[in-house]
């Protein structure tokens, strides 16, 4: 990949002020050197702290840059922090020592006069007293500095995917407005009144209302990034209703979930496209009856788990996750609001048809109730 000239640009912008605030810094603490030497009486030349302090600090911005790189490597954050501190405790010491090193092997003996002739083993033995926690001490601010823009830039991060959140429910408003993606559902459900009100006129009104009821409702949850699962199922039972007046004794539904996850947080509008996968691929091919079965649970690792299993005729060859719109919406959704840490996949179930599952960090509304 070739550099542009933005980018070399950008690299002797963050040298030029890499160097300066070590520079900065440098003279600060030569300032401070000179004038404590007067107040003690045994004043040095302005010229002698310069040049001290300013080796000091650009030895410590040499060795900064390796210690950056391995504060964001290895972050004190995880599972594993105890092993991580251990390393960084290391790391300071290690910092510390080639501080010290290179200060007295290759820098002092370009200062002669500074150090009074001393022999090498006393000039070092000096320099570890009186500069090895100091040097650790300089190391663990790298390390803080370090996870500070490790965290805003997270913070940038979440914003950008929070806007592009944004952008995917927009889509996902208009797709529930149309039934999520597909209008085949609802133009089967139109066409269904229709036909009721030929032959069954109470049975049509029914049907409207409850078509409209499910409209209402999509608009009234269309503002909400996330919904508890409680809501959503409260959307999913209207639409499962509409299908199953049109599918009459074709259409089981089975609900099986856990009174423990009905306040958990879940993507807005997230399940209806995955069931009505179920029921176009699933149960209307099918002329005997069809059975739907959606299970919740909290797992022991921290995670929400939403099956949707149908007992339809299984994935062909070539069908399979990210084969329709809707579940390869679903799939980004889960990846913009929960990285890795979000999981939908497709596969045959065991005892034939397909299994959805949805998979995600459990959270909950803050004040709700939670059943343990």
């Amino acid at each position: 990949m070739s550099v542009t000239f933005q980018d070399r640009m950008k690299a002797c912008r963050f040298a030029a002020l890499y160097l300066l605030l070590w520079t900065l810094l440098g003279l600060a603490f030569a300032g401070q050197h000179f004038l404590k030497s007067a107040k003690l009486g045994d004043m040095i030349p302005w010229r002698w702290a310069i040049e001290g302090a300013l080796a000091d600090w650009y030895l410590f911005g040499v060795l900064a840059l390796p210690s950056f790189w391995l504060a964001r490597r290895f972050h004190l954050g995880g599972p594993d922090w105890r092993l991580r501190i251990a390393l960084h405790l290391v790391g300071g010491a290690v910092f510390s020592l080639l501080w010290i090193l290179l200060r007295t092997l290759l820098v002092e003996p370009l200062l002669p006069s500074r150090n009074g002739g001393k022999p090498l083993n006393d000039l070092l033995r000096y320099v570890v007293v009186a500069t090895f926690f100091f040097n650790t001490l300089v190391y663990w601010v790298v390390v803080t500095v370090a996870h500070a823009m490790a965290y805003f830039q997270s913070l940038q991060d979440r914003e950008r995917r929070l806007l592009e959140m944004e952008n995917r429910l927009t889509s996902a408003r208009l797709q529930a407005l149309q039934m999520q993606l597909n209008p085949h559902f609802l133009f089967n459900a139109l066409n269904g009144i229709g036909t009721l009100m030929y032959r069954d006129v109470d049975a049509a009104d029914r049907m409207l209302v409850k078509l409209a009821g499910l409209l209402r409702h999509a608009l009234d949850q269309s503002g909400q990034h996330l919904a508890s699962l409680k809501n959503e199922m409260a959307f999913l039972d209207r639409y499962l209703d509409l299908e199953q007046m049109r599918f009459g004794d074709r259409l089981q539904v089975v609900r099986e979930i856990d009174p423990s996850t009905e306040f958990a947080l879940v993507p807005n509008l997230l399940l209806q496209p995955i069931v009505e996968n179920a029921i176009k691929h699933g149960i209307e091919p099918k002329m005997d009856p069809g059975r739907i079965i959606i299970r919740s649970r909290r797992t022991p690792s921290g995670y929400l788990r939403i099956e949707i299993e149908d007992n339809g005729r299984g994935l062909a060859g070539d069908r399979g996750l990210g084969s329709g719109v809707g579940t390869s919406n679903c799939q980004a959704r889960l990846r913009q609001l929960y990285g890795p840490e979000g999981e939908f996949r497709l596969g045959n179930a065991v005892g034939g048809g397909v299994l959805a599952v949805v998979q995600m960090p459990f959270r909950v509304e803050s004040g709700s109730r939670s059943h343990d």
